[in-house]
């Protein structure tokens, strides 16, 4: 029985520890959160909340409690190292160092990795460090451009030229007001395709793929609205996607397992844990969006319940570099992830619905779904939601239309000042993105 700590508090630390939890080794599972999860503790021996910077506290919490390994779920402590105090304290993690971790926390070093190692897959781009150059180059991508800060922005701060700024005086003003956060700013081509997730389980040498899932940033139903951490997401039964191709994914494989080398060689640390791309299928073949060190949260949620392998022996490959020994399984089943939000969710703070960021919300009967507690505070008068994603609802089946009809049907039964993309997993929506592939590649 061996004794696991998961760190982290959202419904993609709920699923992970609801899959430790059904494995055949009985694990003892403990979790630091940095607010109470009730779906997390339902799994847990123990918790212990604080702050994720508290390593010395995450330390001697593991310490304490006897943890043979740890399973790092958000990006935050694996910036904050988080990996490197355990190791020191010899305890192993699930997930990757704080070096090799920059793959997520730093887009600029990403982006240099792949062109420094002649990797395939990085668009147009250019890093300033001061407006100087910056008119010149945004003139220079005729088809638009795409602005990002180089460190964490929980997938809100990329802006794009079409939806945040319409010319090169606006790409101006968003790069001015980076730099002066940041100090560097990056620049790319905007591309034109459709985007998917290809999350991949890494021991620093051996890369092996998990089903490909598509997720939703936009806060409304059609793509519209701000973007926020994700609002849903879905996969398919072949683990594909009906607008990808074979080589789509056989190229976005290839160019992890080239980036898992370089970055080995980079920074001398092998990477531990999971190689989330994401990516954007083109007319001239898959591009990079960008890489994350962890589970993509909602896309978790999508692929975990159909983890066949036992995830306790999975973890102890990638801690011991073990890997292709292990033969990794996934049900041939669809999914679909829809988020249950704040109806404010998104939206500016004097709006009329930024009230709901506070309400309690009711669950009802909700069966054959997975759901999966996100941010909510649990209450002697019940669930509370707070200002960010609140219940992630999995419907999973043989086909997409049933997956997508369970996840419709609870979240019906589900009570409150509520809001969620109705569109995510539907024949229209997936009908829409296979005829946008069919035009660009003719």
């Amino acid at each position: 029985m061996p004794s696991i700590l998961v760190i982290g508090n959202g419904a993609r630390e709920h699923v992970i520890a609801e899959t430790l939890a059904r494995s055949v080794h009985h694990p003892k599972l403990f979790a630091f959160m940095k607010s109470n999860n009730p779906g997390i503790a339902a799994h847990c021996l123990e918790t212990r909340m604080g702050s994720y910077g508290d390593l010395e506290g995450i330390t001697a919490f593991a310490r304490e409690k006897g943890i043979d390994f740890a399973v790092v779920g958000p990006e935050d402590p694996l910036e904050k190292g988080v990996v490197d105090a355990l190791a020191a304290a010899g305890i192993p993690s699930m997930g990757p160092r704080r070096e090799p971790a920059r793959l997520e926390t730093s887009k600029v070093f990403t982006r240099n990795l792949l062109k420094k190692y002649g990797i395939p897959g990085n668009p147009a781009f250019r890093v300033f460090s001061s407006i100087t150059g910056v008119r010149e180059f945004l003139k220079e991508l005729d088809g638009g451009a795409v602005i990002k800060p180089d460190g964490l922005t929980g997938g809100k701060g990329v802006m794009v030229q079409g939806d945040h700024f319409d010319d090169v005086d606006g790409a101006l003003a968003i790069c001015e007001n980076i730099l002066e956060d940041s100090g560097s700013v990056l620049v790319e081509a905007k591309l034109d395709g459709e985007e998917f997730s290809l999350q991949c389980f890494c021991d620093g040498e051996t890369v092996v793929p998990m089903p490909a899932v598509q997720d939703h940033k936009r806060r409304f139903a059609g793509d519209r609205g701000p973007n926020t951490g994700g609002m849903g997401s879905y996969s398919f039964s072949d683990h594909s996607l009906p607008f990808l191709r074979p080589e789509d994914t056989a190229e976005a494989l290839v160019i992890t397992r080239r980036v898992a080398e370089a970055l080995r060689g980079e920074t001398g640390i092998p990477f531990k844990g999971v190689m989330y791309g994401g990516w954007i299928a083109t007319a001239e073949g898959v591009r990079l969006l960008e890489y994350n060190a962890r589970f993509g949260d909602p896309e978790a949620m999508n692929v975990l319940p159909l983890l066949k392998t036992d995830f306790v022996d999975l973890c102890r490959s990638i801690v011991d570099g073990t890997l292709s020994d292990l033969e990794v399984a996934f049900e041939r089943r669809a999914t679909v992830c829809k988020y249950v939000v704040p109806k404010g969710y998104g939206l500016p703070a004097d709006h009329p619905d930024a009230a709901s960021r506070e309400s309690r919300i009711v669950i009802g009967q909700a069966e054959g779904v997975n759901l999966y507690y996100s941010s909510v505070d649990k209450r002697e008068g019940g669930l509370y939601m707070t200002s960010s994603r609140a219940l992630g609802v999995v419907g999973i089946a043989d086909d997409i239309v049933e997956a997508e009809r369970r996840a419709e049907a609870a979240i019906g039964a589900i009570g409150g000042p509520v809001d969620h993309r109705v569109d995510i997993g539907t024949e229209d929506l997936i009908r829409r993105r296979i005829s946008h592939m069919k035009a660009l590649r003719g």
